[in-house]
């Protein structure tokens, strides 16, 4: 396996793990429509769990900017190094909507449902944790993907290193994403338009897309690859100097 095919494999791989985080869009449903969960009792493993699969996401999406950048750099190497800035700004602030969440149910289960006269100010506690949490997905899992599809999707647009249908699908959807996020800010209030869904259907079908083509097909033959072909076989020379 040459090298060129293992970073493809590797990053395909990171960007399938990108999808595990799937399941907590209803993990996290009893919480974020639920304004007195945080004097309510019952359990709270499920958003322990999300919280995992998203720390997750957040480091296989570092992941994926950090395998690929030896390759596209070649392409456009300011480019490429905003794809990898993006993404880890992204996985930031991934981290700190679960870190919002995770001490929401620390506070949950220090109260151990005995609110008393406090719920009134507890509640707003936990509304104001969710906000975070809502507005933190907002910019870091709806807005910073369309960041990346318009980076790293010229890129791979213009290397030809996967079919050019692919980050098309993500050029062309980055930008209706993009119109409902900046909606939803100016608007100042959640949720996002009722159109947000399908707008994030295309950015998601590119990842997943090229996900699946690096894993199965890797990188197409093309200048960049012979490049780094090259530069692996190219035989080291050492200056001896006597």
């Amino acid at each position: 396996m040459t090298s060129t095919r293992k970073t493809a494999l590797v990053a395909g791989v990171f960007y399938l793990i990108t999808f595990i985080s799937i399941p907590t869009l209803a993990i996290y449903r009893p919480i974020l429509n639920n304004q007195d969960w945080i004097i309510s009792s019952g359990g709270h493993t499920g958003v322990l769990v999300g919280g995992f699969l998203e720390v997750i996401v957040a480091l296989a999406g570092i992941g994926t900017a950090v395998t690929l950048y030896p390759v596209v750099k070649r392409q456009n190497e300011g480019v490429a190094l905003g794809f990898v800035t993006a993404r880890l700004l992204e996985a930031a602030m991934i981290f700190t909507g679960v870190v919002s969440l995770l001490s929401l149910v620390t506070l949950r289960h220090d109260l151990g449902g005995a609110a008393g006269a406090n719920a009134a100010a507890l509640v707003t506690t936990g509304a104001s944790h969710v906000a975070v949490y809502n507005w933190t997905f907002l910019l870091g899992q709806t807005l910073m993907p369309c960041i990346n599809a318009l980076l790293l999707g010229s890129l791979m647009y213009r290397s030809r290193l996967v079919p050019r249908i692919i980050p098309v699908i993500g050029l062309i959807g980055a930008p209706l994403l993009i119109t409902a996020v900046f909606a939803t800010l100016l608007g100042g209030s959640m949720p996002p338009p009722a159109w947000t869904g399908l707008a994030a259907v295309p950015v998601a079908a590119w990842e997943f897309s090229l996900g699946v083509w690096l894993v199965v097909k890797g990188f197409k033959p093309s200048p960049i690859t012979a490049e780094v072909t090259a530069a692996d076989t190219a035989p080291a020379y050492h200056d001896v100097t006597v």
